[in-house]
């Protein structure tokens, strides 16, 4: 299905927003599961920082680095063939000032074989986005709660201030960013939002109203490690699977089963 499928673009998600077409956005840090989700259909692939606490068992996402950024996008890029691909400028390389970042967005891109790059903030950060759109690289701007200030935002909390979130998203849109990613939002505020800008938004933990949903994968499939954030619905328990597989193996090996006369060689 996807090999044959026209590439996502920027022009596909604008559409999809006119059209009232739904966009979905899911993590992937490595090939195999990028080619997973590519076939499976998924609009959106986001190389996340998130990889700091789902792969790296981190508590936030700011240890993650711009050259295990590059390493992860890379392996994800290579795997996407309809799917766009988008990887998040690391902390603190999309906070450097605008001549800085335009570099390592620029590297990211020349590097990975990415699509876009996802930068946290909106007003702040106009200027940024501005440079980078000249420079022939797009942008999703990220607002709301942002997980690289999570410590100067006090915690993973909603965030209800209505006036920046819309001041966020209407400069990000002025900016040139191509899609705003709103992240634990109330509903209501997200779909305002949603319908005063013409780009497309995406939303996590932000309620129905956004153009578009993204999930970190692990959570999707019931692979996370601790506590599960309320905005998440898990569609399988593949932990539960991955572990009873494993005991199995386990008990095939101890007694002495496996491998049998098919599994050897002559």
């Amino acid at each position: 299905m996807t090999s044959t499928a026209r590439p996502v673009t920027i022009a596909t998600l604008k559409k999809m927003k006119e059209e009232g077409k739904r966009i979905s956005m899911l993590t992937a840090y490595d090939f195999t599961m990028a080619s997973l989700l590519e076939q499976a259909g998924v609009d959106v692939l986001l190389v996340g920082d998130s990889l700091g606490m789902v792969v790296q068992g981190h508590s936030t996402t700011i240890p993650v680095t711009l050259r295990e950024m590059i390493y992860h996008g890379t392996m994800v890029a290579r795997a996407a063939k309809r799917a766009m691909v988008v990887v998040d400028l690391p902390f603190p390389h999309g906070q450097l000032g605008v001549n800085k970042t335009l570099i390592v967005a620029a590297r990211v891109m020349k590097q990975t074989g990415c699509h876009a790059v996802k930068l946290e903030g909106g007003a702040e950060q106009a200027d940024t986005i501005a440079a980078m759109v000249n420079a022939g690289i797009p942008v999703i701007a990220h607002v709301g709660l942002r997980p690289q200030s999570v410590h100067a935002l006090g915690g993973y909390k909603v965030q209800r201030d209505a006036d920046k979130l819309q001041r966020d998203a209407m400069a990000a849109q002025q900016a040139g960013a191509f899609c705003i990613l709103m992240e634990c939002v109330p509903q209501d505020l997200a779909k305002l939002i949603t319908d005063s800008v013409a780009v497309p938004t995406i939303g996590i933990g932000a309620g129905p109203h956004c153009d578009g949903q993204v999930l970190v994968t692990n959570d999707l499939l019931g692979l996370t490690v601790g506590r599960v954030p309320k905005f998440v619905r898990p569609m399988t328990n593949l932990a539960e699977q991955i572990q009873s597989a494993v005991e199995h193996f386990n008990s095939e090996v101890r007694s002495g089963s496996f491998p049998n006369a098919n599994e050897s060689f002559d």
